[in-house]
């Protein structure tokens, strides 16, 4: 019977609007007149009634009334409804005034006509969503082949998957109940599905009712409010599901596509970032875009994001063939229109950058390429040189050659203090890309932030693989705690503080709170369904090469203040000797090149001198390639950090970007950068 209704929908509905326009007519006619109806009477009506269907019916269907799925209706709907009965009622007033002069015509009679025509249409509407939702489910819901489940969250959001579940009987799914925290809401019912509990009674509840899935139907809230409803579900043992956050419930619904696993990203409680789109789609809208290291975790979500805003082409350029074969593709899908170019070539190649400069002339530039593994770079420090110092270098010079509009360098936490290779050569690259920008017409800003969850190497994936092995999960140290940030608000905040930039600042994301790593591992083992050193033991290995118990964002003499986001802010730019930088950094490209190993990390220190050095002994290896530690660590007596003059004589620029005139010596910014 259904079907027979589908193929034939548009029929259907246009003899319904048919039925309702004559039929309210009618009974207005017969209610005015308390069903005692003279002749004259019925003639006006029969002499009116084609008329009042032809105008009714013409106005409904030219507002739209023919259109949507009667099932779906809702409060829009009346409003809509509303509109076309008035507009409908007032052509027919006119047509009756123009052409009978309102003469033996009643006006109660055009009123109720008005009335019960609206409350018609409407009625028909709902009618059938209450048909749709309670009496064809209900008969299935003692059936034992539906999925019974628990919806904890009876607001908005938990609705909508009741009214979904009955509009879709085919997903074969029941709602036993709701399960909701708030006084208020305690025993009532809601799209006629009772609150049967809290959150304490979540267990008790499933026990109860037979529960086969629990979904969290809750998006706006909180990593900290959602974490003792997580673990009342885990003591369940059953699966559970949640919706995604507000921010990504995009059109305002929520439906069971949208329901997922719980992951980290919910218990970390970030909130949703505020975007000024308007300043961002000015700073990308019509540009041409460069991204290095497209192919990365940070560069290929920084593509994703900045194609959003329609620019005219972008460049992907990296020297991962694969990942960004697969990035191209992701890009061409969701944007044909996007006209992009990918090149492989590699930052450390001056020709290749070059060239690629002068034939694309980007507007913009995202400078993603790093290298960014701790461990590994400790142990080939001459190759974190190279990439990250003298390939940053390189794409920087080439910007500034071709008289780019903004380069947006991104860094990370590890430049502050650093305790390691990786830190050491991103601050030094920070230090070039900064004073670059105090002679340059190009806007160079710096970018730093921490960790992203899921980024490829991070502790995530790693915990993850860890537990699909049954264990253990290894962690460096019970007390190190580290900063996280998803990888899309990490890169919608950078788009952001690009389009602040006006040269030489270091943008500061807001990380929020650190987390300790124990927590992150025993977390994802609840997630994945196991009990910490239960299910899944956790073993501690021991820091690292050059890594930190805990990481900083802001140098003590750079300074902080807050820029017009809540969260970005802006350090002071460090303000060093031209020339003597350069030399430096020429010096530690060349030292890099000769794999002379102890003569990098002296460099390094010269350039950054809050660089401590943890004592190592390092020989060339004998394969000829980079060269190796062999050297553990010393004992803490041997462990003195290198000492140097540091000849930079590192200035602190005050923070708006303007150069004191003291800084601008003759003999601290000349000549052409390198």
């Amino acid at each position: 019977m259904e079907k027979f209704f589908l193929q034939r929908r548009v029929s259907c509905i246009a003899f319904v609007k048919l039925f309702i326009i004559a039929s309210a007519f009618i009974l207005a006619f017969l209610l005015r007149f308390e069903f005692k109806m003279s002749d004259s009477e019925w003639e006006v009506l029969f002499q009116l009634l084609p008329a009042v269907i032809i105008i009714k019916f013409a106005v409904f269907w030219k507002m739209g009334l023919g259109q949507g799925w009667w099932r779906y209706v809702s409060l829009t709907d009346v409003v809509r409804i509303l509109k076309a009965n008035l507009m409908a009622s007032a052509a027919f007033l006119l047509y009756v005034l123009l052409i009978y002069k309102m003469q033996n015509i009643s006006r109660s009679v055009l009123i109720l006509d008005f009335i019960l025509s609206l409350l018609m249409s409407c009625g028909v509407r709902f009618a059938s969503r209450i048909l749709r939702e309670n009496l064809i489910p209900f008969k299935t819901a003692s059936d034992k082949d539906l999925k019974r489940i628990l919806v904890v969250g009876a607001g908005s959001a938990g609705q909508m998957i009741v009214r979904e579940t009955r509009q879709n009987p085919s997903l074969n799914i029941f709602v036993a109940g709701f399960i909701d925290d708030d006084p208020n809401k305690r025993d009532g019912r809601f799209q006629g599905v009772k609150v049967i509990g809290t959150s304490n009674d979540i267990a008790p509840v499933c026990q109860k009712e037979k529960i086969d899935e629990i979904v969290i139907a809750i998006p706006s809230v909180s990593g900290h409010q959602l974490r003792p409803i997580v673990e009342r579900c885990q003591e369940t043992g059953l699966p559970f599901k949640t919706l995604p956050s507000v921010g990504d419930l995009i059109d305002g619904t929520a439906t069971l596509e949208q329901v997922r696993d719980v992951d980290l990203n919910d218990l970390l409680g970030r909130e949703p970032v505020r975007l000024d789109m308007e300043q961002i789609s000015r700073f990308l809208r019509g540009k041409k875009i460069l991204v290095t290291g497209a192919a990365g975790s940070i560069g290929s979500e920084t593509c994703r994001q900045v194609a959003l805003f329609e620019p005219a082409e972008m460049m992907l350029f990296d020297n991962a063939e694969t990942p960004l074969f697969f990035i191209e593709n992701e890009l061409a899908e969701k944007f044909p229109d996007l006209a992009i170019n990918v090149i492989i070539g590699d930052v450390r190649n001056r020709h290749s950058v070059q060239t690629l400069f002068e034939d694309f002339m980007p507007d913009v530039v995202f400078h993603a390429a790093a290298y960014k593994h701790v461990p590994m770079m400790e142990a080939n420090p001459a190759v974190a040189v190279i990439n990250n110092v003298h390939g940053t270098r390189i794409v920087a010079d080439a910007a500034h050659a071709a008289g780019v509009g903004v380069f947006v360098m991104i860094s990370t936490d590890k430049a502050v203090n650093p305790t390691n290779v990786m830190g050491a050569t991103k601050r030094a690259a920070e230090l070039y890309v900064q004073n670059l920008a105090l002679m340059s017409g190009t806007h160079f800003v710096t970018v730093r932030f921490g960790n992203v969850l899921g980024s490829n190497g991070s502790v995530v994936p790693i915990f993850k693989e860890q537990i699909g092995k049954g264990g253990p999960v290894k962690v460096t140290h019970p007390d190190v705690t580290r900063f996280f940030m998803t990888i899309p608000e990490a890169t919608q905040l950078v788009l952001q503080a690009g389009s602040m930039g006006q040269g030489a600042e270091i943008f500061i994301l807001d990380m929020g709170e650190p987390v300790k790593i124990l927590a992150l591992a025993e977390e994802l083992i609840r997630l994945s369904g196991f009990r910490p050193y239960k299910d899944i033991d956790i073993h501690f290995t021991g820091l690292r090469p050059g890594e930190k118990m805990y990481e900083e964002l802001l140098l003590t003499d750079e300074g902080v203040a807050p820029t017009s986001h809540e969260k970005i802010m802006i350090a002071s730019a460090t303000v060093c000797n031209w020339e003597v930088l350069n030399s430096l950094l020429d010096s530690l490209v060349k030292s890099a090149r000769l794999l002379d190993v102890n003569s990098v990390l002296a460099t390094l220190q010269e350039i950054v001198p809050e660089y401590r050095v943890q004592g190592r002994l390092y020989v060339a290896g004998k394969s000829g390639g980079e060269a190796q530690l062999i050297g553990s660590r010393l004992s803490e007596r041997d462990r003195s950090p290198l000492k140097t003059p540091g000849p930079l004589s590192g200035r602190v620029l005050p923070r708006g970007g303007s150069i004191p005139s003291a800084f601008l010596a003759a003999d601290s910014f000349r000549g052409a950068p390198r």
